[in-house]
């Protein structure tokens, strides 16, 4: 994971109005929220949130956030949601999860496909069911991607989480055992009415 710089405010107005009035200033309504502590309100400039975003090299970031105006200094956090309006693609409202850097934490990260399968080559057709996969880990020890070689795969192959490769400092939830992708066929071993394999339809 990545270690960025981002600075906060205080805020103490809720509700759809202050928030509108924030982002006319430029900031997003914000939230700061975590294990054992109180959820603290916070604006964020959306010019400093999308310079971070751009920044970072991966979807996995962990902000070293500068609480302004009050005495919680810095908290260490990761964005756990972040609103986007569908049309103007502007920052809406990000939600922030406080993190310590020797306590695991539960995220999400993609599955990236590597190699050309057999059974692609004999005319199937790769599906991918789960782009992403829950584990279980310290803040910066989170992979930027779990890499699957599906080259040996043939037609009607699939590969489930239990066959994925992690590093030892990374956990897979062990009650999880989905189906990540699969190799379909794309001829159709349908008959139509009356029909038999290896005899002509009737005709009456």
């Amino acid at each position: 994971m990545e270690l960025l710089e981002i600075t906060a405010n205080m805020r103490t107005s809720t509700g759809n109005s202050p928030s509108r009035a924030l982002r006319r200033e430029g900031n997003i309504p914000a939230v700061l929220y975590g294990p054992g502590s109180e959820s603290v309100l916070l604006s964020i400039s959306s010019l400093d949130l999308e310079h971070a975003l751009k920044k970072a090299s991966s979807n996995q970031i962990i902000f070293n956030m500068a609480v302004q105006n009050t005495q919680a200094g810095t908290r260490t956090a990761m964005i756990k949601e972040l609103q986007i309006h569908p049309m103007s693609r502007k920052f809406l409202h990000v939600d922030f999860y406080e993190i310590s850097k020797d306590r695991k934490i539960t995220v999400n990260v993609p599955v990236v496909v590597k190699g050309r399968a057999k059974g692609i080559e004999d005319g199937g057709m790769l599906q991918i069911i789960e782009r992403e996969i829950e584990v279980l880990c310290l803040p910066f020890d989170v992979p930027e991607s779990i890499q699957v070689d599906i080259s040996d795969l043939g037609i009607g192959d699939s590969i489930h989480v239990k066959d994925l490769k992690v590093a030892e400092n990374v956990e897979i939830p062990a009650d999880i055992n989905y189906t990540i992708l699969t190799i379909l066929s794309t001829k159709s071993d349908e008959k139509g009415p009356g029909e038999e394999s290896g005899a002509p339809a009737s005709g009456k």
